[in-house]
Protein backbone atom coordinates (compact mmCIF):
# COMPACT_ATOMS: atom_id res chain seq x y z
CA UNK A 1 0.00 0.00 0.00
CA UNK A 2 1.13 3.31 -1.32
CA UNK A 3 2.00 5.87 2.29
CA UNK A 4 -1.05 7.92 1.14
CA UNK A 5 -4.27 8.86 2.01
CA UNK A 6 -6.72 10.58 -0.40
CA UNK A 7 -10.00 10.72 1.28
CA UNK A 8 -11.56 11.00 4.80
CA UNK A 9 -15.10 10.18 5.36
CA UNK A 10 -16.86 11.66 8.00
CA UNK A 11 -20.32 10.38 8.81
CA UNK A 12 -22.44 13.27 9.93
CA UNK A 13 -25.93 13.57 11.36
CA UNK A 14 -28.00 16.46 9.22
CA UNK A 15 -26.10 15.81 6.13
CA UNK A 16 -27.51 19.91 4.76
CA UNK A 17 -27.14 21.64 8.31
CA UNK A 18 -23.22 19.69 7.60
CA UNK A 19 -22.60 20.71 4.45
CA UNK A 20 -23.52 24.03 5.35
CA UNK A 21 -21.24 24.68 8.03
CA UNK A 22 -18.18 23.76 5.61
CA UNK A 23 -19.64 26.42 2.91
CA UNK A 24 -19.70 28.92 5.26
CA UNK A 25 -16.00 28.55 6.26
CA UNK A 26 -15.69 29.37 2.79
CA UNK A 27 -14.92 25.98 1.72
CA UNK A 28 -16.17 25.00 -2.02
CA UNK A 29 -17.84 21.70 -2.56
CA UNK A 30 -17.09 19.95 -5.55
CA UNK A 31 -19.30 19.71 -8.68
CA UNK A 32 -18.97 15.97 -8.60
CA UNK A 33 -20.58 16.11 -5.00
CA UNK A 34 -23.77 14.68 -5.55
CA UNK A 35 -26.89 13.56 -3.84
CA UNK A 36 -26.00 12.97 0.08
CA UNK A 37 -22.60 12.64 -0.61
CA UNK A 38 -20.63 16.29 -0.81
CA UNK A 39 -16.93 16.45 -1.55
CA UNK A 40 -14.80 18.95 -0.42
CA UNK A 41 -11.55 18.97 -2.31
CA UNK A 42 -8.54 19.87 0.11
CA UNK A 43 -5.17 20.28 -2.30
CA UNK A 44 -4.59 16.50 -2.68
CA UNK A 45 -6.93 15.37 -0.34
CA UNK A 46 -10.86 15.25 -0.10
CA UNK A 47 -13.18 15.57 2.63
CA UNK A 48 -16.38 13.55 2.29
CA UNK A 49 -19.57 13.99 4.01
CA UNK A 50 -22.32 11.33 4.01
CA UNK A 51 -25.13 10.74 6.44
CA UNK A 52 -23.40 8.80 9.68
CA UNK A 53 -26.03 6.43 10.02
CA UNK A 54 -25.32 5.27 5.92
CA UNK A 55 -21.79 5.11 6.40
CA UNK A 56 -22.20 2.38 9.53
CA UNK A 57 -24.01 0.34 7.08
CA UNK A 58 -21.96 0.58 4.11
CA UNK A 59 -18.91 -0.55 6.33
CA UNK A 60 -21.44 -3.14 7.65
CA UNK A 61 -21.35 -2.53 11.49
CA UNK A 62 -23.74 -0.99 13.88
CA UNK A 63 -24.36 2.77 14.24
CA UNK A 64 -23.24 2.99 18.07
CA UNK A 65 -22.48 7.08 18.95
CA UNK A 66 -19.37 7.46 21.47
CA UNK A 67 -18.46 10.35 23.27
CA UNK A 68 -14.93 10.42 21.75
CA UNK A 69 -13.53 8.06 18.74
CA UNK A 70 -10.08 9.14 19.19
CA UNK A 71 -9.51 10.91 16.15
CA UNK A 72 -8.90 14.22 15.40
CA UNK A 73 -8.55 16.00 12.41
CA UNK A 74 -6.25 19.16 12.50
CA UNK A 75 -5.96 22.55 10.33
CA UNK A 76 -2.58 24.22 10.00
CA UNK A 77 -2.07 27.74 10.54
CA UNK A 78 0.18 29.95 9.49
CA UNK A 79 0.03 32.14 12.28
CA UNK A 80 -1.22 31.99 16.15
CA UNK A 81 -3.34 35.15 14.90
CA UNK A 82 -5.01 33.02 11.92
CA UNK A 83 -5.27 30.28 14.90
CA UNK A 84 -7.74 32.70 16.53
CA UNK A 85 -9.37 34.13 13.57
CA UNK A 86 -10.34 30.50 12.37
CA UNK A 87 -11.68 29.60 16.10
CA UNK A 88 -13.87 32.33 16.60
CA UNK A 89 -14.91 31.82 12.89
CA UNK A 90 -16.71 28.52 13.63
CA UNK A 91 -17.79 29.29 17.26
CA UNK A 92 -20.05 32.22 15.14
CA UNK A 93 -21.46 29.17 13.07
CA UNK A 94 -22.04 26.59 15.95
CA UNK A 95 -19.41 24.86 16.67
CA UNK A 96 -18.57 23.96 19.94
CA UNK A 97 -15.25 25.71 21.49
CA UNK A 98 -13.25 22.91 23.33
CA UNK A 99 -9.84 24.15 24.00
CA UNK A 100 -9.56 27.75 23.72
CA UNK A 101 -6.38 29.11 21.69
CA UNK A 102 -2.96 29.09 23.67
CA UNK A 103 0.57 28.04 23.89
CA UNK A 104 0.89 24.21 24.39
CA UNK A 105 3.61 21.96 25.48
CA UNK A 106 5.22 21.30 22.03
CA UNK A 107 5.84 24.97 21.33
CA UNK A 108 3.36 25.51 19.55
CA UNK A 109 -0.33 27.18 19.55
CA UNK A 110 -3.80 25.92 18.90
CA UNK A 111 -7.01 25.29 20.26
CA UNK A 112 -9.87 22.79 19.71
CA UNK A 113 -13.78 22.70 18.44
CA UNK A 114 -16.07 19.96 17.94
CA UNK A 115 -18.20 20.51 15.04
CA UNK A 116 -22.07 20.24 14.40
CA UNK A 117 -21.09 16.31 14.19
CA UNK A 118 -18.99 15.67 17.39
CA UNK A 119 -15.65 15.59 15.14
CA UNK A 120 -13.24 17.19 16.84
CA UNK A 121 -10.57 19.49 15.16
CA UNK A 122 -7.22 20.80 15.78
CA UNK A 123 -6.50 24.66 14.90
CA UNK A 124 -2.82 24.72 15.35
CA UNK A 125 0.29 27.17 14.39
CA UNK A 126 3.59 25.01 14.63
CA UNK A 127 6.74 27.11 14.17
CA UNK A 128 8.91 24.33 13.88
CA UNK A 129 7.01 23.17 10.58
CA UNK A 130 7.51 24.51 7.18
CA UNK A 131 4.19 25.21 4.37
CA UNK A 132 5.16 25.19 0.98
CA UNK A 133 3.30 27.84 -1.15
CA UNK A 134 -0.06 25.57 -1.34
CA UNK A 135 0.09 25.22 2.19
CA UNK A 136 0.97 21.50 2.13
CA UNK A 137 3.62 20.51 5.09
CA UNK A 138 7.17 19.76 4.33
CA UNK A 139 8.15 17.08 6.41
Amino acid sequence: MRQKLSLITLGVDNFERSVDFFEKLGWKKSPRSMGDLALFPLGGMTLALYPRQELARDVTVPYQPSAFCGITIAYNARSEAEVDEVIGQVGQLGATIVKQPGKVFWGGYSGYFRDLDGYYFEVAFNPFWEMDQNDNLIL
